[in-house]
């Protein structure tokens, strides 16, 4: 091989093993004064909360799901247990750091549309039909400006792509140091199939492909590396001037052959808390972690052994700085007539209130503001006391 093309090979590949976390998976930073820190995930695809989740003690919950029902995961109270694909979290959960909110929702009420429904949540302001008001910015971007003493110039967006909920008027950067691929589909299969004998190159190319793929919801990432990464970078990030930071997961869409693919999913979800609570050491006690997702799923499980797009689901909080271990919200019942037409997890609570009470408790946010600017028509409700 002639040595500028070894070169240049080299160079790409070594760009893509660089990739293979981060770069493939939009992450965005901001910069606040103090101690505390906010990561904010968006777990893309609406996650089946009820799988997640499990309330066993519902006496109707086995009936609805005869086959994701069958493997048995550890009991987080009397009521629910952990679907056994994320029992690693369990030392988190024990040590009162891991909690989550059932039977949430955002507004959007409509055609449970994934790319509606995924732009309500991050824009934050989404009425019952999605409607996006007053601009189609993130509800991050505007609470940035409410963060006293926080700077125009220190929010920045790392990754292929920008995330709606840290886009809009506050300034921000982004940032991605490794150009993206000019090669088409075909391109890159060929140059998968160049570099499979090459064990320099051939591992991190096949993870940066995988992760692209997750990111789009085609496929979960094959193995743990590549999220664990992720959390690791984005502790990093958060140990220096970053106070807030927030990355998307995709590929929860499991219409198909759901446990399968909670398999790999909550293992790569699992992996990258774990390691961002590795990467941040002490700073691990000032953190809150708030995952959440577009709409929950069916009730019923389908003839496909999975679920179909839903209305309640569940948002996932993590930290050394939360008063966790517990199930908040109000749990609406899965029996005939407790339903949201007949087929969904009723809502009980709005999922903005969740967020918003982080913004107050960790930067100040004052209620008005998050009620009038960062979430506009929210109830923030009762303060469910999330920090210690």
């Amino acid at each position: 091989m002639p040595q500028d093309m070894l070169l240049s090979r080299r160079a790409f590949l070594i760009g893509c093993s660089v990739a293979a976390s981060p770069l493939l998976t939009p992450v965005t930073f901001a910069a606040a004064p103090g101690d505390n820190r906010l990561v904010v995930i968006i777990l893309r695809g609406a996650m089946d909360g009820l799988d997640v989740v499990r309330p066993t003690g519902d006496r109707a919950y086995a009936a609805l799901r005869p086959t994701l029902a069958a493997a048995t995961g550890p009991a987080l109270n009397d009521f629910f247990t952990l679907n056994p694909a994320a029992a690693g979290l369990m030392p988190l959960w024990d040590a009162k750091e891991l909690a989550f909110a059932h039977a949430v929702a955002t507004p959007y009420r409509g055609g449970r549309s994934h790319f509606i429904g995924q732009d309500a949540l991050e824009n934050g302001t989404g009425g019952e039909n999605g409607d996006q008001t007053p601009s189609h910015d993130g509800w991050l971007n505007r609470a940035l400006f409410l963060l006293p003493g926080a700077r125009a110039d220190t929010a920045v967006s790392v990754g292929q792509q920008r995330l709606l909920v840290l886009d809009g008027a506050h300034d921000t950067d982004h940032w991605f140091p490794v150009a993206e691929s000019p090669l088409s589909a075909q391109g890159q299969d060929l140059m998968s199939a160049v570099n499979a004998a090459d064990p320099l190159f051939a591992d991190p190319f096949a993870q940066a492909q995988h992760l692209a793929r997750a990111m789009d919801g085609e496929q979960a990432p094959k193995g743990k590396l590549a999220y664990g990464q992720l959390g690791g970078y984005v502790a990093e990030r958060l140990t220096g001037a970053a106070r807030i930071a927030s990355f998307s997961f995709g590929g929860w869409d499991t219409h198909h052959q759901q446990a399968k693919t909670m398999v790999a999913q909550l293992t790569s979800l699992s992996e990258a808390l774990l390691a961002m609570k590795a990467g941040l050491g002490r700073v691990w006690g000032t953190t809150l972690v708030v995952a959440m997702t577009e709409f929950g799923r069916t009730a019923r499980e389908n003839g496909s052994a999975g679920t179909d797009h839903g209305t309640g689901g569940v948002a996932l909080l993590a930290g050394g700085a939360l008063k966790g271990g517990r199930i908040l919200g109000k749990w609406p019942g899965l029996a005939d007539g407790q339903l949201l037409s007949e087929r969904d997890l009723m809502p009980t609570g709005d999922v903005r209130a969740y967020p918003a009470w982080a913004l107050r408790a960790m930067f100040g946010v004052t209620a008005d503001g998050l009620q009038s600017t960062v979430f506009p028509s929210l109830d923030l409700g009762t303060d469910p006391g999330l920090l210690l």
